[in-house]
């Protein structure tokens, strides 16, 4: 089991060095000039301005030698400071981040609620009505743009129906929490103030529904097919001739080894939700990391684009090692390979 381990740990560092290399190459050969994006047309037409801030940014070196500057920085905990804000990078982050990570985590939570049990009805009622119902819904989040999604969303509920609040987290005339976490929904709870609780929660709905959709459909489609598959091995057989009933048979013996793709799915899953918001946060005006990268790309902030992506390629890594691990627990044979 150690040796696992510390493979896989190897393995991990390795992948997040090469993510480093290719985030830096393609963030410094896209279209685009920084010195433009921030100096403007006049200054950018001053040699000597435009000069200073290649110095003042360290653009005036080579590639080999910002990308080992880049590196003894990541490894200190610096990430740089941004041409855009002017801020560190890691303040921004960390800023920004906590929108993103309560709304990525409510989505995955829904989907998980609503994905799963819909994965195992539809297997064990194939071909039935609710079948029908689940593979609807599956093709439907998998197939649909997100953004068209979320436009749809904000105009039937928002606009029209007027079910649901605005963009955003709170309403304008709602006043934020003292920080904390900079969760709303766990800031507002540890403080008491369970009006901008529910304010908070309420804007919540929409944007999760809506990024949780295509998540949902996935693991609601390799759900069935798993739970498809567990079902049709002898040791169910055996179970319906030992005179089992149907669910002791499908929590007992089918789920547990079902288990195993979904968990792979569901991980890397929770990973692209908190990568891939960009869409959604920036239809919803949700003040996220999703925002923040976009601006990031427009603007042509070479600091702030590879800390993020740094940050996100991390993020993949280190889920696919807590799935790794998660294998280990759930199939001791993997360790045994």
């Amino acid at each position: 089991m150690i040796r696992y381990i510390v493979s896989r740990l190897v393995l991990s560092v390795v992948m997040v060095l090469l993510a480093t290399l290719v985030i830096f190459l393609i963030a410094n050969t896209v279209p685009g000039d920084p010195v433009l994006t921030a100096l403007g047309d006049m200054a950018a037409s001053d040699p000597a301005q435009v000069a200073e801030f290649r110095a003042r940014w360290g653009l005036d070196l080579p590639l080999w030698q910002q990308y080992w500057l880049f590196l003894q920085r990541l490894a200190h905990g610096d990430l740089g400071v941004s041409i855009s804000s002017r801020r560190p990078v890691l303040q921004d982050i960390i800023d920004y981040a906590p929108a993103t990570l309560e709304l990525a985590t409510v989505a995955f939570i829904l989907s998980i609620l609503v994905g799963l049990p819909l994965g195992v009805l539809a297997a064990v009622r194939r071909d039935t009505a609710i079948d029908h119902v689940a593979r609807a819904v599956s093709l439907i989040g998998v197939s649909a743009p997100t953004f068209w999604l979320a436009f749809i969303a904000l105009a039937i509920f928002y606009g029209q129906l007027n079910w649901a609040p605005g963009p955003g987290r709170l309403d304008a005339v709602s006043f934020p929490p003292d920080r904390i976490t900079g969760l709303l929904l766990i800031d507002t709870a540890l403080q008491g103030d369970w009006e901008t609780f529910r304010d908070a929660a309420a804007h919540l709905v929409l944007p999760s529904i809506v990024l949780a959709a295509a998540t949902l459909g996935l693991i609601t489609r390799t759900t069935r097919a798993a739970m498809l598959e567990a079902l049709s091995q002898d040791y169910v057989r055996v179970a319906k001739a030992k005179g089992l009933r149907g669910g002791l048979i499908v929590r007992g013996h089918a789920l547990p080894n079902a288990m195993l793709p979904v968990v792979t799915l569901g991980g890397l899953a929770y990973a692209n939700l908190l990568a891939g918001a960009v869409m959604t946060e920036t239809v919803f005006s949700w003040p996220g990391l999703g925002r923040y990268t976009f601006r990031s790309a427009v603007t042509v902030d070479f600091p702030a684009i590879m800390a993020v992506t740094a940050i996100v390629a991390a993020i993949f890594v280190l889920v696919n090692f807590l799935v790794d691990m998660s294998y280990a627990l759930l199939d001791p044979r993997v360790v045994k390979k």
